[in-house]
Order: structure tokens, then sequence, then C-alpha cells
């Protein structure tokens, strides 16, 4: 069948995709004529890496069964088309929560793994694969594989951030984290220039779990790179003003033909946002939905962008380029008067993950939206990765669209040792545009 809903968070590239529905763990693959397959998880990849054009998409949101918890050692089990917010309605109210969660809640399991998912705490806890205990590999050729740290290791650490290509992961094992309260201690500091943001960052990675900021793209000079840094614990206890209330959903009602994020209406976000709290410093109990998904609380958000979509670029930058390869890039979108609605910085930690080609490296990353204006947005894209490939940095495939091969192959080097794991019947977009 075909279905719009069959297409990335990005919506871009526009595709016609064919899919099948796989609704039960047991079943060998559903049956279809395609070329090739690729399993689709709930679409919240940005880029082409969950797009299959020419083949078919392999519908997983059927696998939603949660296997087993035990709750005595915070182990879940469960099929991989289960979405993280589906896990966190189970464990919140045990005492437990995701060792590691992307910024949206709405992303299944099986999703979270093939893109080796990183959230605010990477510089304690890494990514979403270092706490993957197990998983089932089904293979075209129908062979069942049992994957841990232990067991068909290799297929273990290609399947971690392997794009979906090594086949389907029909369920999975997760360790998870013990927590006392489903809030969290927040501190929001604004600051005044890059310098600052890094100042507090390695101030923060000693005594804060999850820290990240928000950046204003559009500040020049003195001021580039000024924003609020959000810096946060887990709450000790449930304070008795602070009892948990679920929030509800808001659906962004329209779909308009062009993108409502243009120059007046983000300068006025930024300098809004930039001052939404009286001081420098605030301090607040908060839920932890506000704090890890704030962008949940509206559905169908990115038809902000409009019909033509937008462009998500992500890059991490080690160590010793980060100052100056971040400042570059703030500099060149400043001078292009093109900010970006969502820019969030970040360092990440020197924990190593299991996947081959895993994201992260120690350093920073910067995440930004920009709508898709055609060639105009192409070339401030190109523009930003001299500066990342000039860094040694690398860009995130679950948020690319446009990278080229060439830069694939020189940042993700190990994409040689994944070709021999890749299932004969799999292949996807990004993979097709980047190992050309």
């Amino acid at each position: 069948m075909s279905d719009s809903r069959y297409q990335s968070w990005g919506r871009y590239p526009k595709e016609q995709q064919q899919a099948v529905d796989y609704l039960w763990r047991f079943n060998a693959l559903p049956e279809s004529d395609a070329a090739t397959l690729l399993p689709f998880g709930n679409g919240r990849s940005y880029g082409d890496v969950c797009l299959n054009s020419g083949g078919a998409l392999i519908d997983c949101r059927g696998l939603n069964r949660l296997i087993s918890f035990d709750q005595e050692r915070g182990i879940l089990r469960c099929e991989s088309g289960v979405l993280l917010s589906e896990i966190l309605q189970l464990i919140v109210p045990k005492g437990w929560f995701l060792a590691v969660t992307p910024g949206t809640q709405f992303v299944t399991i099986g999703g979270a793994i093939a893109n080796d998912v990183h959230g605010k705490n990477h510089h304690r806890a890494g990514t979403f694969g270092s706490h993957l205990r197990c998983f089932e590999l089904l293979r075209s050729e129908g062979s069942r594989l049992h994957c841990s740290p232990n067991e068909n290791a290799d297929f273990f650490q290609a399947t971690i951030g392997g794009l979906g290509l090594t086949g389907i992961i029909t369920w999975a094992e997760i360790e998870l984290k013990a927590i006392n309260s489903p809030h969290i201690d927040q501190e929001v500091i604004r600051f005044s220039n890059l310098d600052q943001f890094f100042s507090l960052a390695e101030e923060s990675d000693l005594t804060h779990e999850y820290t990240v900021a928000w950046i204003d793209c559009l500040a020049k000079g003195e001021d580039l790179g000024k924003g609020l840094f959000v810096r946060g614990n887990h709450a000790e206890k449930i304070e008795p003003s602070a009892h948990r209330k679920r929030r509800g959903a808001f659906s962004f009602p329209i779909d308009p033909p062009i993108a409502l994020i243009n120059g007046p209406t983000l300068k006025l976000f930024n300098t809004l946002y930039y001052r939404k709290q009286y001081g420098e410093r605030s301090y607040s109990t908060v839920d932890y939905e506000p704090f890890f998904y704030p962008l949940d609380a509206m559905q169908n958000w990115n038809r902000i962008y409009g019909s033509k979509g937008f462009f998500q670029y992500q890059c991490a930058i080690p160590t010793e380029h980060a100052a100056e390869a971040i400042r570059e890039i703030l500099q060149r979108i400043s001078n292009a008067g093109v900010g970006s609605f969502l820019a969030v910085l970040k360092m990440f930690g020197d924990q190593l993950s299991p996947g081959l080609l895993s994201f992260p490296v120690q350093g920073a990353t910067l995440a930004l939206d920009f709508p898709n204006s055609g060639e105009k947005t192409l070339r401030l894209l190109n523009s930003l990765d001299e500066v990342t490939r000039a860094a040694n940095g690398k860009i995130y495939p679950a948020k690319d669209a446009r990278m080229s091969a060439q830069d694939f192959k020189v940042q993700y080097p190990s994409y040689i040792k994944l070709g021999p794991f890749i299932d004969k019947k799999f292949s996807s977009n990004f993979w097709q545009r980047v190992t050309a």
C-alpha cells in the first residue's frame, strides 16, 4: 500500500513509498515483490534513512507488544515497534526511566537502536546502544539471530546504528535507570556568548546528569552564540506541589504551503525566548515530559515548515576543534540571515558506543533546522559542511538528507565493516546515496 504517513519527519525528499505490514514477531517477513526492503518505525528520522524508493517499507508499528518487565532489576523486553512513550507509561510509575532518551518519546525502540540515539546525558550514559542487552534479528532468508555482546556479537555491533539494514529487529531487551521521582530539578541559565556556553558545559558535566542549550542563531558580534543553558537532575522526591499531571498534546492544525518560519517571525521568537525569564537564572521542579520532550507538546509540529519540508543539520565536532568550528558555523548562519528555529548545542562525553556507525564523538554537537528554500538552503548547508569537514567532524545520518558520499565515507570509515552484515534484501535511499 502507499500512504502519506510513510515519509520522513523533515518531509524531504518527497517520495511515494510502498509499505507492507509486519504484525507478529513469530511470522516470516511479509511477502513483497519489491526489489529491496527496509523496516519503518514511526517515521521520526529527519532525512532519508527511513525511505526506500523503488523498494518497499516494512511497517513495524504492529510489533507493539510488551513482553516482560523485571521490576526488581529494571530490565524490559518488548517488541521493536513499541514507542518509548509506551515504555515510559509502564515504567515511570514503577520507579524506572530510560537510561538514554532522544528529544522525542514518539520513536520506536527499533528506531532508537537503528539510529543509536543519544540524549542530554551522553557525558554520563553514552548512547542508547550502550544499555541494550540483547535482541532478535530476523533476516530475509528466514534465519533468526539472538544478538548480544556475547552471542552473534558482530551482528550486535552492526545493528546498533546500522540504519535498519541488517534485518528486522523483532524484539529487544534494555536496561533501565532507577529514579525516585518522575520530576526533574531544573536550572535555566541565560548566557551571553559561546565562551560562556563552554564554561557552563564544563562546570555542569560534573554536577548535572542532563545538560543542553538553546542558541540564538541570529545573534552577531559579541552576542554570537548567546542562549539559554538548561541543566537538571532527577528529583530525589516528589514535592507536594509537584504531583504529576500528564499534559495533553496540541496538534498543529494546518499544513501551510509555505514555511511559517522566516526572518521576522524567527527574530521575534528568538528575542522573546531569550528573555522568557526575568533573571539570569531560574530554578524549578518540572515533570519529565516538558524537560525531555518539549516539542512533543505539539503534534505535527513539522508542518510549521510548510509543504516543502525542512532540513536538519546536526554535526559533532571533536573537542580540540569544537569552540572554533561552532563559532564559525554560527557566524556563517548569522551572515546568511537564515537562522534556525531550533538550534540545540550540547557536549558529548568520551563514552564509546558498541555500534559500528555510532554518531557521537567526544566534543560538541550542534543541531539546526532550516526551512527548505531550495538552492539557497543547500548552499548554506554545503558551507557548513566545509567547516565540519575541516574540523574532522561528523554529520548525523538520522538527521541527514543530503550529505555527500565522499563525506560519509570519510566520516564513517567503518561503513566498510558494516557491509558483510547488511541483509542482501535490504536497502534505503540514504545507503544508496552515500555509498554510490
